[in-house]
């Protein structure tokens, strides 16, 4: 479905400029932006995803990655195609590199329609942007996510990051929890596996700290990529100093994929930069791995176990209704 996108501005000779994400598109008539899914018709730009969905799902809100923000609900997850991102080893690319918008699955549902489907969820509490990057869908995200904020459900997005400001700003008030991608912790690393820029990604964070939502952070471990001592022991000092060192921060192993032909990331790499995530962050999770214990949630003060997860089992072991624990009240887990 075609609609008016929001955040451009029209130039001469009926080209228009994107303004949405850092890449800020010059785009002719009749062509696309980075992301392909937004399309300048006779001098207007226009989203062609709105309601479109390539997927949705009912998942475990572990799986977004999400463990801090209401463990053991499900949420209604959904995406469409695109991305303004072009990650050589993207995990997901049947939809977000899909630019013929020919998917395994397509459907148009509207916000008011996902809305009802999504109230109709057992143990559902509420709506994440997901699968692709929600900032290509920004248009249908906003409208959908009005609807869950006034039923009194709850908005998650996971994003890349690569996001203008002015768009973020707008979006903020109606999202309840964020992860964000946090690929490399080096501009050069960043332009050529990816084609964007790390600073946008890094002003992002510090806006969603700042304005008191709740972040959790995903680093896909890629061998001899990004998975080098000094820079990750960088990245883990930036989040500390620059947000908090309560943020969540998941090390996601590395399956080949899309571009990207190396072997999935050894267990051992991935235990190796746990264990140095773990001098600066109170909680660090391997994710796409089964490690005994390194998915568990404890807490950062007495170093009691809280939460015990065996890959989407959850058991609430020693945390209060509040999202406290048991033994010495810090507060662990959000319930907003």
């Amino acid at each position: 479905m075609l609609k008016e996108a929001l955040y451009y501005q029209k130039l001469p000779a009926n080209k228009v400029q994107c303004l949405l994400c850092p890449h800020n598109c010059r785009i002719g008539m009749g062509q696309k932006g980075n992301c392909q899914v937004r399309v300048n018709n006779h001098g207007v730009l226009y989203t062609n995803v709105f309601g479109e969905l390539a997927a949705l799902a009912l998942d475990p809100i572990e799986k977004k990655p999400l463990y801090h923000f209401f463990p053991g609900k499900h949420i209604l997850s959904v995406g469409t195609c695109g991305c303004n991102m072009h990650c050589k080893f993207c995990q997901n690319y049947s939809i977000s590199q899909n630019i013929s918008g020919e998917t395994f699955f397509s459907r148009n549902i509207q916000p008011e329609n996902l809305i009802d489907l999504a109230s109709r969820q057992p143990d559902n509490i509420g709506i994440a942007y997901t699968y692709n990057e929600p900032t290509v869908f920004y248009e249908y995200m906003k409208e959908t996510a009005t609807l869950v904020h006034n039923a009194g459900m709850r908005n998650v997005m996971v994003t890349n990051g690569y996001i203008n400001s002015e768009p973020l700003q707008a979006i903020l008030p109606l999202i309840d929890a964020f992860n964000v991608d946090l690929k490399f912790f080096h501009t050069k690393s960043y332009r050529s596996q990816t084609g964007a820029d790390l600073l946008p990604i890094l002003e992002t964070l510090l806006a969603i700290h700042k304005a008191g939502k709740h972040l959790e952070i995903t680093n896909l471990v890629i061998p001899e990529r990004n998975d080098e001592d000094e820079l990750f022991i960088a990245m883990t000092q930036w989040i500390t100093t620059k947000l908090s060192p309560d943020i969540p921060l998941h090390l996601s192993r590395y399956f080949p994929n899309f571009l990207y032909t190396e072997p999935p990331t050894s267990t051992e790499t991935l235990l190796r930069l746990y264990n140095l995530a773990r001098k600066n962050l109170h909680f660090v999770y391997l994710g796409n791995v089964s490690v005994k214990g390194k998915s568990n949630t404890e807490c950062p003060h007495c170093h009691t176990l809280l939460i015990s997860r065996d890959q989407y089992q959850i058991k609430m072991i020693n945390l209060d209704e509040s999202g406290k624990c048991k033994k010495c009240g810090t507060p662990v887990i959000k319930y907003l």
